[in-house]
């Protein structure tokens, strides 16, 4: 059994800038808008990583720093798992489309946005961190798997970990064999004992058996339709546990059984979760 606390959450997806405005949605007291906000440019980079930083660097970023800040943890402080199933599909995308002509010479800077793990080395330079990171990959299966990871560092280390959660839409033609759609990012400040003001309690504990669908989903009908349509979003059900400050178990799937996660609140106040 893994036991830690959320410290700090961020959160960027279709009508929901942030953690402060998704609580509205979360707990369905204001229907899910499919509009794309925009997403900010990464105060923690110097201007020339910033310009070369795509969407799903800037998704990453500025999730990560939202949990930091609100966990009040200096971002260069914390341990880090970045996790996404697709990685940065517009990048490849352009890298393959540049291959398949007659000039077939990469841009540097493509290549190296182009590696799973660059929104965790963009991550360390901005925040000047020397803390471990760590970058998962996992397709439908990410947000699981990189909980578990997240949980049990946090726990084992005894240390606060930041685990951010992201993933795009791809262009044609790879969203044809990997259909994404809208651009969602969550992250969590997981800490291993309770802080002053904790969101919530976790409890993960890994079982052999297959999940229960209806368990891994979002109550809501269009929270629902967006965790099936973006593997980040996976996570939702437990934001909306979190959000409606109410104890449940969310059972997430893995490539080999699942993890279940008990969501304990830790504050009724509705104040206390924006």
């Amino acid at each position: 059994m893994i036991d830690v606390f959320v410290a700090g959450i961020g959160l960027h997806g279709p009508g929901m800038p942030d953690w402060a405005a998704g609580v509205a949605t979360l707990t369905g007291q204001r229907k899910l808008a499919w509009d794309a906000p925009p997403l900010p440019p990464p105060a923690l980079l110097a201007p020339n990583e910033r310009r070369r930083a795509g969407t799903v660097v800037r998704l990453a970023l500025a999730v990560a720093q939202q949990a930091s800040d609100m966990a009040g943890a200096p971002p260069g402080s914390l341990r880090s798992v970045f996790a996404s199933a697709n990685g940065d599909g517009a990048i490849i995308h352009a890298i393959l489309e540049t291959l398949a002509g007659t000039e077939r010479q990469v841009s540097p800077t493509q290549f190296h946005n182009s590696v799973h793990n660059a929104p965790a080395g963009y991550w360390s330079i901005g925040a000047r961190s020397r803390a471990a990171a760590c970058t998962l990959g996992c397709y439908d299966f990410t947000a699981a798997a990189a909980l578990l990871k997240a949980g049990a560092e946090a726990q084992t280390e005894s240390e606060p970990v930041l685990l951010c959660l992201y993933d795009a839409p791809l262009p044609e033609p790879l969203a044809r064999s990997r259909p994404t759609a809208h651009v969602f990012g969550a992250a969590l400040v997981l800490v291993p004992h309770a802080c002053a003001r904790p969101l919530a309690r976790l409890r993960l504990a890994w079982r052999a058996h297959p999940a229960d669908e209806a368990a891994g989903m979002p109550r809501q009908d269009e929270l629902r339709g967006l965790a099936c349509a973006n593997p980040a979003a996976r996570v939702l059900p437990l934001l909306e546990a979190v959000a409606c400050r109410e104890r449940r178990r969310v059972s997430l799937a893995l490539l080999d059984g699942r993890i279940d996660v008990d969501v304990e609140p830790c504050w009724t106040d509705p104040a206390s979760l924006r």
